[in-house]
Protein backbone atom coordinates (compact mmCIF):
# COMPACT_ATOMS: atom_id res chain seq x y z
CA UNK A 1 0.00 0.00 0.00
CA UNK A 2 3.12 2.19 -0.15
CA UNK A 3 2.33 3.55 -3.32
CA UNK A 4 -1.19 4.53 -2.40
CA UNK A 5 -2.60 6.61 -5.18
CA UNK A 6 -4.64 9.34 -4.69
CA UNK A 7 -8.75 9.33 -4.13
CA UNK A 8 -11.70 11.44 -3.35
CA UNK A 9 -11.01 13.70 -6.42
CA UNK A 10 -14.27 15.50 -8.18
CA UNK A 11 -16.48 12.82 -9.18
CA UNK A 12 -15.30 10.00 -6.50
CA UNK A 13 -17.33 9.02 -3.38
CA UNK A 14 -14.84 9.59 -0.32
CA UNK A 15 -13.39 6.80 0.79
CA UNK A 16 -11.72 5.57 4.05
CA UNK A 17 -9.00 2.79 4.81
CA UNK A 18 -8.50 0.59 7.68
CA UNK A 19 -4.52 1.09 8.26
CA UNK A 20 -4.71 0.13 11.35
CA UNK A 21 -6.32 -1.35 14.76
CA UNK A 22 -8.42 -3.85 12.38
CA UNK A 23 -8.01 -7.52 13.85
CA UNK A 24 -5.92 -5.90 16.87
CA UNK A 25 -6.16 -3.55 20.22
CA UNK A 26 -3.05 -1.50 18.74
CA UNK A 27 -1.63 1.12 16.15
CA UNK A 28 -4.78 3.02 15.29
CA UNK A 29 -4.47 4.59 11.65
CA UNK A 30 -7.56 5.70 9.45
CA UNK A 31 -6.99 7.22 6.27
CA UNK A 32 -9.87 9.57 5.16
CA UNK A 33 -10.00 11.01 1.20
CA UNK A 34 -12.21 13.03 -0.15
CA UNK A 35 -13.09 16.22 -1.80
CA UNK A 36 -9.23 16.80 -2.52
CA UNK A 37 -7.87 16.22 1.10
CA UNK A 38 -6.54 13.68 2.20
CA UNK A 39 -6.72 12.79 6.95
CA UNK A 40 -5.05 10.70 8.86
CA UNK A 41 -7.02 9.86 12.12
CA UNK A 42 -4.45 8.47 14.69
CA UNK A 43 -0.92 7.39 13.76
CA UNK A 44 -0.33 4.89 16.22
CA UNK A 45 2.37 2.02 17.31
CA UNK A 46 1.40 -1.71 17.08
CA UNK A 47 1.82 -3.21 20.53
CA UNK A 48 1.93 -6.92 21.50
CA UNK A 49 2.48 -9.71 19.22
CA UNK A 50 5.48 -9.50 17.09
CA UNK A 51 3.16 -10.37 13.87
CA UNK A 52 1.59 -7.12 14.68
CA UNK A 53 4.65 -5.01 16.15
CA UNK A 54 6.16 -6.13 13.05
CA UNK A 55 4.32 -3.60 10.78
CA UNK A 56 5.81 -0.91 12.77
CA UNK A 57 9.34 -1.65 11.10
CA UNK A 58 8.10 -1.28 7.22
CA UNK A 59 7.63 1.34 4.75
CA UNK A 60 3.88 3.46 5.62
CA UNK A 61 0.99 2.21 4.28
CA UNK A 62 0.48 5.52 2.65
CA UNK A 63 2.60 8.28 0.83
CA UNK A 64 3.36 10.34 3.98
CA UNK A 65 4.23 13.09 1.89
CA UNK A 66 0.30 12.56 0.38
CA UNK A 67 -1.04 13.39 3.47
CA UNK A 68 -2.77 17.00 4.49
CA UNK A 69 -2.87 16.28 7.62
CA UNK A 70 -3.56 14.06 10.88
CA UNK A 71 -5.88 14.32 13.39
CA UNK A 72 -5.24 12.94 17.15
CA UNK A 73 -7.72 11.41 19.55
CA UNK A 74 -5.79 11.31 22.47
CA UNK A 75 -1.78 10.72 23.47
CA UNK A 76 -1.45 6.85 24.03
CA UNK A 77 1.14 5.36 22.59
CA UNK A 78 -0.93 3.20 20.35
CA UNK A 79 -2.70 6.31 19.04
CA UNK A 80 0.03 8.39 18.46
CA UNK A 81 3.40 6.83 18.75
CA UNK A 82 4.09 6.10 14.72
CA UNK A 83 4.05 9.90 13.90
CA UNK A 84 8.04 10.37 14.52
CA UNK A 85 8.36 7.67 11.89
CA UNK A 86 5.57 9.08 9.81
CA UNK A 87 7.26 12.55 10.32
CA UNK A 88 10.67 11.35 9.30
CA UNK A 89 9.16 9.13 6.39
CA UNK A 90 8.21 12.80 5.08
CA UNK A 91 5.08 13.87 6.14
CA UNK A 92 4.91 17.69 6.67
CA UNK A 93 1.30 18.45 6.91
CA UNK A 94 0.03 19.47 10.91
CA UNK A 95 -0.96 17.41 13.51
CA UNK A 96 -4.26 18.51 15.15
CA UNK A 97 -4.78 18.12 18.89
CA UNK A 98 -6.69 19.66 21.61
CA UNK A 99 -4.27 20.94 24.01
CA UNK A 100 -3.88 17.94 26.97
CA UNK A 101 -3.46 15.57 23.81
CA UNK A 102 -0.99 18.18 22.35
CA UNK A 103 1.14 18.11 26.14
CA UNK A 104 0.92 14.45 27.08
CA UNK A 105 1.60 13.65 22.91
CA UNK A 106 4.95 15.85 23.62
CA UNK A 107 6.08 14.12 26.72
CA UNK A 108 5.03 10.18 25.50
CA UNK A 109 6.79 10.65 21.76
CA UNK A 110 9.93 12.00 23.29
CA UNK A 111 10.13 9.00 26.10
CA UNK A 112 9.41 6.31 23.96
CA UNK A 113 12.06 7.53 21.05
CA UNK A 114 14.49 7.68 24.27
CA UNK A 115 13.53 4.41 25.24
CA UNK A 116 13.85 2.69 21.74
CA UNK A 117 17.38 4.45 21.71
CA UNK A 118 18.18 3.05 25.25
CA UNK A 119 16.68 -0.73 24.41
CA UNK A 120 18.49 -0.62 21.05
CA UNK A 121 21.72 0.19 22.51
CA UNK A 122 20.92 -2.74 25.20
CA UNK A 123 20.95 -4.85 22.70
CA UNK A 124 23.87 -3.85 21.07
CA UNK A 125 25.20 -4.44 24.44
CA UNK A 126 24.08 -7.58 25.02
CA UNK A 127 23.99 -9.39 21.59
CA UNK A 128 20.82 -10.34 22.01
CA UNK A 129 19.19 -8.25 19.08
CA UNK A 130 18.71 -10.14 15.41
CA UNK A 131 19.81 -7.19 13.85
CA UNK A 132 23.64 -5.68 13.55
CA UNK A 133 24.07 -3.19 14.36
CA UNK A 134 19.95 -3.15 16.17
CA UNK A 135 18.39 0.29 15.31
CA UNK A 136 15.54 2.33 16.64
CA UNK A 137 12.57 2.82 15.13
CA UNK A 138 12.85 6.43 15.71
CA UNK A 139 15.21 8.78 17.79
CA UNK A 140 15.00 11.87 20.09
CA UNK A 141 15.39 13.72 17.24
CA UNK A 142 12.64 12.93 15.10
CA UNK A 143 10.10 12.61 17.98
CA UNK A 144 11.11 16.57 18.18
CA UNK A 145 10.23 17.26 14.55
CA UNK A 146 7.01 15.92 15.29
CA UNK A 147 6.14 17.70 18.34
CA UNK A 148 6.76 20.41 16.68
CA UNK A 149 3.94 19.84 14.02
CA UNK A 150 1.57 19.67 16.54
CA UNK A 151 -1.43 22.56 16.35
CA UNK A 152 -3.74 22.68 19.68
CA UNK A 153 -7.67 22.75 18.82
CA UNK A 154 -9.91 24.48 21.48
CA UNK A 155 -12.42 21.63 22.64
CA UNK A 156 -15.54 21.47 19.98
CA UNK A 157 -13.39 23.88 17.51
CA UNK A 158 -13.84 22.96 13.95
CA UNK A 159 -10.81 22.95 11.99
CA UNK A 160 -10.48 22.68 7.88
CA UNK A 161 -7.74 20.21 6.08
CA UNK A 162 -6.84 21.33 2.80
CA UNK A 163 -7.86 20.47 -0.74
CA UNK A 164 -6.05 17.65 -2.85
CA UNK A 165 -2.49 18.71 -3.94
CA UNK A 166 -2.92 17.30 -7.76
CA UNK A 167 -0.86 18.25 -10.46
CA UNK A 168 -1.44 21.69 -11.82
CA UNK A 169 -3.39 20.47 -15.41
CA UNK A 170 -5.98 18.13 -12.82
CA UNK A 171 -6.37 21.40 -10.24
CA UNK A 172 -9.71 22.89 -9.71
CA UNK A 173 -10.29 26.59 -10.16
CA UNK A 174 -8.86 28.22 -7.29
CA UNK A 175 -12.69 29.24 -5.90
CA UNK A 176 -13.89 25.71 -6.04
CA UNK A 177 -10.72 24.73 -3.97
CA UNK A 178 -11.97 27.41 -1.21
CA UNK A 179 -14.84 24.55 -0.85
CA UNK A 180 -13.09 21.91 -1.24
CA UNK A 181 -11.64 19.75 1.61
CA UNK A 182 -12.59 17.93 5.22
CA UNK A 183 -13.58 19.82 8.55
CA UNK A 184 -12.93 18.32 11.94
CA UNK A 185 -14.95 18.48 15.18
CA UNK A 186 -13.00 17.60 18.72
CA UNK A 187 -15.72 16.25 20.86
CA UNK A 188 -14.48 15.25 24.68
CA UNK A 189 -14.64 11.68 25.32
CA UNK A 190 -13.19 11.72 28.87
CA UNK A 191 -10.64 8.54 28.64
CA UNK A 192 -7.82 10.28 29.47
CA UNK A 193 -6.79 14.25 29.39
CA UNK A 194 -7.78 16.08 26.26
CA UNK A 195 -8.81 12.71 24.73
CA UNK A 196 -11.72 13.10 22.08
CA UNK A 197 -13.99 11.35 19.57
CA UNK A 198 -13.85 13.35 16.31
CA UNK A 199 -16.55 14.05 13.87
CA UNK A 200 -15.37 14.43 9.69
CA UNK A 201 -17.48 15.86 7.25
CA UNK A 202 -15.83 15.34 3.67
CA UNK A 203 -18.36 15.92 0.40
CA UNK A 204 -21.13 15.66 1.80
CA UNK A 205 -20.63 12.34 4.34
CA UNK A 206 -19.69 12.54 7.90
CA UNK A 207 -17.81 10.07 9.85
CA UNK A 208 -17.79 10.19 13.58
CA UNK A 209 -14.05 8.33 15.24
CA UNK A 210 -14.78 7.44 18.63
CA UNK A 211 -11.47 7.16 19.77
CA UNK A 212 -10.99 5.21 23.20
CA UNK A 213 -13.99 6.14 25.06
CA UNK A 214 -13.66 6.78 28.99
CA UNK A 215 -16.05 5.85 31.57
CA UNK A 216 -18.97 7.92 32.96
CA UNK A 217 -17.38 7.30 36.57
CA UNK A 218 -13.53 8.31 35.34
CA UNK A 219 -12.17 9.40 38.98
CA UNK A 220 -10.31 12.10 37.39
CA UNK A 221 -12.09 13.35 34.82
CA UNK A 222 -15.14 14.86 33.85
CA UNK A 223 -17.74 12.58 31.87
CA UNK A 224 -17.64 12.75 28.03
CA UNK A 225 -19.95 14.83 26.17
CA UNK A 226 -22.68 13.68 23.99
CA UNK A 227 -21.94 12.27 20.49
CA UNK A 228 -22.96 14.48 17.29
CA UNK A 229 -24.61 13.41 14.40
CA UNK A 230 -22.59 10.96 11.46
CA UNK A 231 -23.84 8.93 9.14
CA UNK A 232 -20.99 6.29 9.59
CA UNK A 233 -19.28 5.65 12.62
CA UNK A 234 -15.98 3.77 13.52
CA UNK A 235 -15.89 2.78 16.83
CA UNK A 236 -13.16 0.74 19.73
CA UNK A 237 -14.10 -2.45 20.81
CA UNK A 238 -11.63 -2.90 23.80
CA UNK A 239 -13.81 -4.33 26.31
CA UNK A 240 -16.87 -5.11 23.47
CA UNK A 241 -17.58 -8.72 24.58
CA UNK A 242 -17.17 -7.72 28.50
CA UNK A 243 -18.89 -5.58 31.00
CA UNK A 244 -17.12 -3.94 33.84
CA UNK A 245 -17.35 -5.31 37.16
CA UNK A 246 -19.00 -2.87 39.52
CA UNK A 247 -15.78 -0.76 40.72
CA UNK A 248 -15.26 -0.84 44.64
CA UNK A 249 -15.02 2.23 46.00
CA UNK A 250 -12.48 1.09 48.82
CA UNK A 251 -9.84 -1.26 46.79
CA UNK A 252 -10.50 -3.99 48.91
CA UNK A 253 -8.43 -6.49 46.48
CA UNK A 254 -5.88 -4.20 46.32
CA UNK A 255 -5.47 -3.22 49.63
CA UNK A 256 -5.62 -6.85 50.91
CA UNK A 257 -2.80 -7.81 48.07
CA UNK A 258 -0.68 -5.04 49.79
CA UNK A 259 -1.16 -6.13 52.84
CA UNK A 260 -0.35 -9.79 52.20
CA UNK A 261 2.84 -8.44 50.38
CA UNK A 262 4.21 -6.20 53.13
CA UNK A 263 3.56 -9.26 56.05
CA UNK A 264 5.79 -11.09 53.62
CA UNK A 265 8.25 -8.86 53.66
CA UNK A 266 8.15 -7.45 50.01
CA UNK A 267 7.85 -5.26 47.66
CA UNK A 268 4.25 -4.40 45.20
CA UNK A 269 5.28 -3.31 41.58
CA UNK A 270 2.30 -2.16 39.86
CA UNK A 271 3.03 -1.77 35.75
CA UNK A 272 0.52 1.65 35.49
CA UNK A 273 -0.04 3.58 31.88
CA UNK A 274 1.96 6.55 32.66
CA UNK A 275 -0.62 8.72 31.23
CA UNK A 276 -4.05 8.67 33.45
CA UNK A 277 -3.78 5.18 35.39
CA UNK A 278 -0.48 6.64 37.44
CA UNK A 279 -2.76 9.52 38.49
CA UNK A 280 -5.85 6.88 39.51
CA UNK A 281 -3.59 4.25 40.96
CA UNK A 282 -1.73 7.13 43.21
CA UNK A 283 -5.11 8.01 44.37
CA UNK A 284 -6.72 5.10 45.61
CA UNK A 285 -2.77 4.48 47.13
CA UNK A 286 -3.53 7.94 49.16
CA UNK A 287 -7.24 6.75 50.12
CA UNK A 288 -6.20 3.57 51.59
CA UNK A 289 -3.41 5.19 53.50
CA UNK A 290 -5.51 7.54 55.09
CA UNK A 291 -8.50 5.28 55.44
CA UNK A 292 -5.70 2.62 57.70
CA UNK A 293 -6.48 -0.25 55.28
CA UNK A 294 -2.32 -0.29 54.20
CA UNK A 295 0.14 0.48 56.36
CA UNK A 296 1.85 3.70 55.65
CA UNK A 297 5.06 1.81 53.26
CA UNK A 298 6.96 4.42 50.75
CA UNK A 299 5.42 5.06 47.61
CA UNK A 300 7.96 5.39 44.41
CA UNK A 301 6.70 6.82 41.15
CA UNK A 302 9.44 5.55 38.95
CA UNK A 303 8.92 6.87 35.55
CA UNK A 304 10.32 10.42 34.32
CA UNK A 305 6.86 10.29 31.76
CA UNK A 306 4.44 9.47 34.95
CA UNK A 307 5.88 12.48 36.57
CA UNK A 308 5.68 14.76 33.60
CA UNK A 309 2.05 13.45 33.01
CA UNK A 310 1.13 14.17 36.15
CA UNK A 311 2.28 17.98 36.55
CA UNK A 312 0.53 18.14 32.93
CA UNK A 313 -2.78 16.72 34.75
CA UNK A 314 -2.23 19.36 37.62
CA UNK A 315 -2.11 22.32 35.56
CA UNK A 316 -4.57 24.81 36.14
CA UNK A 317 -4.79 24.97 32.12
CA UNK A 318 -6.44 21.89 31.66
CA UNK A 319 -8.98 22.33 34.86
CA UNK A 320 -12.32 22.68 32.49
CA UNK A 321 -11.36 18.82 31.92
CA UNK A 322 -10.81 17.56 35.86
CA UNK A 323 -13.01 17.20 38.65
CA UNK A 324 -12.51 19.70 41.07
CA UNK A 325 -12.04 17.23 44.20
CA UNK A 326 -9.54 15.10 41.85
CA UNK A 327 -7.36 17.98 40.79
CA UNK A 328 -7.70 19.31 44.23
CA UNK A 329 -6.23 16.26 45.77
CA UNK A 330 -3.30 15.80 42.77
CA UNK A 331 -2.29 19.42 43.55
CA UNK A 332 -1.53 18.01 47.52
CA UNK A 333 -0.61 14.48 47.10
CA UNK A 334 1.37 13.76 49.85
CA UNK A 335 4.21 10.93 50.81
CA UNK A 336 5.16 10.35 47.26
CA UNK A 337 9.06 9.48 46.43
CA UNK A 338 10.06 10.03 43.13
CA UNK A 339 12.80 8.34 41.05
CA UNK A 340 14.52 10.69 38.58
CA UNK A 341 17.61 8.98 37.69
CA UNK A 342 18.62 5.22 36.94
CA UNK A 343 20.22 5.01 39.58
CA UNK A 344 17.84 5.88 42.16
CA UNK A 345 15.79 3.68 39.75
CA UNK A 346 18.12 0.89 40.06
CA UNK A 347 18.07 0.64 44.27
CA UNK A 348 14.26 0.22 44.09
CA UNK A 349 15.08 -3.65 43.32
CA UNK A 350 17.02 -3.86 46.79
CA UNK A 351 14.72 -1.14 49.03
CA UNK A 352 15.42 -2.74 52.38
CA UNK A 353 11.97 -2.43 53.19
CA UNK A 354 8.75 -3.22 51.89
CA UNK A 355 7.13 -0.25 49.58
CA UNK A 356 5.26 0.08 46.46
CA UNK A 357 6.71 0.82 42.74
CA UNK A 358 4.25 2.24 40.33
CA UNK A 359 6.02 2.33 36.77
CA UNK A 360 5.03 2.27 33.30
CA UNK A 361 4.43 0.62 30.96
CA UNK A 362 1.31 -0.56 31.53
CA UNK A 363 1.76 -3.81 29.61
CA UNK A 364 5.34 -4.11 30.63
CA UNK A 365 6.49 -3.81 27.55
CA UNK A 366 9.19 -1.06 27.98
CA UNK A 367 10.33 1.38 30.67
CA UNK A 368 11.54 1.34 34.11
CA UNK A 369 9.08 -1.37 34.81
CA UNK A 370 10.76 -4.34 33.06
CA UNK A 371 14.08 -4.11 35.04
CA UNK A 372 11.81 -4.25 38.28
CA UNK A 373 10.14 -7.28 37.33
CA UNK A 374 13.20 -8.74 36.36
CA UNK A 375 14.69 -8.69 39.84
CA UNK A 376 11.82 -9.00 42.05
CA UNK A 377 9.44 -11.92 39.86
CA UNK A 378 12.12 -14.54 41.13
CA UNK A 379 11.07 -13.47 44.80
CA UNK A 380 7.66 -15.09 46.01
CA UNK A 381 7.56 -12.77 48.50
CA UNK A 382 6.83 -9.78 46.04
CA UNK A 383 3.53 -8.92 44.34
CA UNK A 384 2.86 -7.68 40.79
CA UNK A 385 -0.84 -5.59 40.71
CA UNK A 386 -1.66 -5.77 36.96
CA UNK A 387 -4.06 -2.38 36.41
CA UNK A 388 -5.34 -2.30 33.14
CA UNK A 389 -6.00 -3.95 29.97
CA UNK A 390 -3.31 -6.21 28.85
CA UNK A 391 -2.78 -6.81 25.12
CA UNK A 392 -2.06 -10.39 23.87
CA UNK A 393 1.61 -10.44 23.12
CA UNK A 394 2.55 -8.44 25.89
CA UNK A 395 4.86 -9.34 29.66
CA UNK A 396 1.99 -8.04 31.26
CA UNK A 397 -0.58 -10.58 29.41
CA UNK A 398 1.60 -13.04 29.66
CA UNK A 399 1.68 -12.66 33.48
CA UNK A 400 -1.92 -12.58 33.98
CA UNK A 401 -2.41 -16.01 32.29
CA UNK A 402 0.12 -17.56 34.54
CA UNK A 403 3.18 -18.09 32.94
CA UNK A 404 6.38 -19.47 34.60
CA UNK A 405 8.72 -17.96 33.09
CA UNK A 406 9.29 -14.34 31.30
CA UNK A 407 12.00 -13.64 28.74
CA UNK A 408 13.45 -10.14 28.74
CA UNK A 409 16.52 -9.04 27.42
CA UNK A 410 16.84 -12.33 26.29
CA UNK A 411 16.67 -14.24 29.02
CA UNK A 412 14.32 -15.95 30.97
CA UNK A 413 13.45 -14.98 34.54
CA UNK A 414 11.26 -17.33 36.74
CA UNK A 415 8.18 -15.96 38.00
CA UNK A 416 7.45 -16.80 41.65
CA UNK A 417 5.69 -13.63 42.69
CA UNK A 418 2.38 -13.06 43.23
CA UNK A 419 0.76 -11.55 40.15
CA UNK A 420 -2.93 -10.16 40.72
CA UNK A 421 -5.76 -8.73 38.60
CA UNK A 422 -7.01 -5.57 39.34
CA UNK A 423 -10.67 -4.46 37.95
CA UNK A 424 -11.27 -1.37 39.69
CA UNK A 425 -9.06 0.87 37.27
CA UNK A 426 -10.33 0.70 33.39
CA UNK A 427 -11.02 4.35 31.79
CA UNK A 428 -12.37 1.93 28.56
CA UNK A 429 -16.08 1.97 28.30
CA UNK A 430 -17.30 -1.44 28.38
CA UNK A 431 -20.13 -3.43 25.91
CA UNK A 432 -22.92 -1.55 27.31
CA UNK A 433 -21.45 1.73 27.56
CA UNK A 434 -19.87 1.76 23.82
CA UNK A 435 -23.97 0.55 22.93
CA UNK A 436 -25.44 3.55 24.94
CA UNK A 437 -22.92 5.84 23.80
CA UNK A 438 -23.72 4.92 20.10
CA UNK A 439 -27.57 5.16 20.91
CA UNK A 440 -26.89 8.61 22.53
CA UNK A 441 -26.15 9.77 19.03
CA UNK A 442 -28.90 12.31 17.38
CA UNK A 443 -29.98 9.87 15.02
CA UNK A 444 -29.00 6.28 14.29
CA UNK A 445 -25.80 6.03 11.83
CA UNK A 446 -26.29 4.25 8.45
CA UNK A 447 -23.03 1.87 9.19
CA UNK A 448 -20.52 1.10 12.00
CA UNK A 449 -17.36 -0.07 11.38
CA UNK A 450 -15.74 -1.98 14.32
CA UNK A 451 -12.20 -1.43 15.37
CA UNK A 452 -9.17 -1.08 17.95
CA UNK A 453 -10.36 -5.04 19.42
CA UNK A 454 -9.35 -8.00 19.52
CA UNK A 455 -11.33 -10.23 16.92
CA UNK A 456 -14.19 -12.27 19.41
CA UNK A 457 -14.38 -8.68 21.18
CA UNK A 458 -15.03 -6.90 17.81
CA UNK A 459 -17.44 -9.48 17.06
CA UNK A 460 -19.03 -9.40 19.99
CA UNK A 461 -19.28 -5.65 19.70
CA UNK A 462 -20.68 -5.91 16.30
CA UNK A 463 -22.83 -8.50 16.86
CA UNK A 464 -24.72 -5.78 19.65
CA UNK A 465 -24.79 -3.23 17.43
CA UNK A 466 -26.96 -5.10 14.80
CA UNK A 467 -29.53 -6.37 17.51
CA UNK A 468 -29.79 -2.92 18.38
CA UNK A 469 -29.22 -0.70 16.25
CA UNK A 470 -30.72 -0.83 12.45
CA UNK A 471 -27.59 -0.61 10.13
CA UNK A 472 -25.25 -1.77 8.62
CA UNK A 473 -22.29 -2.84 10.47
CA UNK A 474 -18.88 -4.62 9.58
CA UNK A 475 -15.68 -5.46 11.72
CA UNK A 476 -12.59 -4.23 8.58
CA UNK A 477 -9.72 -5.82 7.69
CA UNK A 478 -5.95 -4.41 7.77
CA UNK A 479 -6.10 -2.25 4.65
CA UNK A 480 -9.47 -2.37 3.32
CA UNK A 481 -11.28 0.37 1.87
CA UNK A 482 -14.69 1.08 1.71
CA UNK A 483 -16.52 4.00 -0.02
CA UNK A 484 -19.04 6.28 1.90
CA UNK A 485 -22.22 7.63 0.17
Amino acid sequence: MGSHARHGRAGRAPALTFLGAAGTVTGSKFLLEGAGARLMVDCGLYQGERRWRSLNWEAPPVDPSSIDAVALTHAHLDHCGYLPALVRAGLTGPVHATAGTAALAAVILRDSAHLQEEEAEGARRGGWSKHDPPLPLYTVADADVAVAALRTVGRDAVVRVGADRAPDALEAAASERQAAGATVTFVPAGHILGSSSVLVEVDGSSVLFSGDLGRPDHPVLLPRTRPPAARTVVVESTYGDRAHPEVDPGHRVMAEAIRRTIRRGGSVVVPAFAVDRTEIVLLAIADLVESGAIPDVPVWVDSPMALAALEIYRDPAHAAEVRPEALDRLQRLAGLRTAHSAEESMRLNTPGTPCIIVSASGMATGGRVVHHLRHLLPQARNTVLLTGYQAIGTRGRDLQEGVRELKMAGRYVPVRAEVVTLDDFSVHADADELLAWIGELPQPPETVHVVHGEPAAARALADGIRDRFDCAVSVPRYGERVLLD
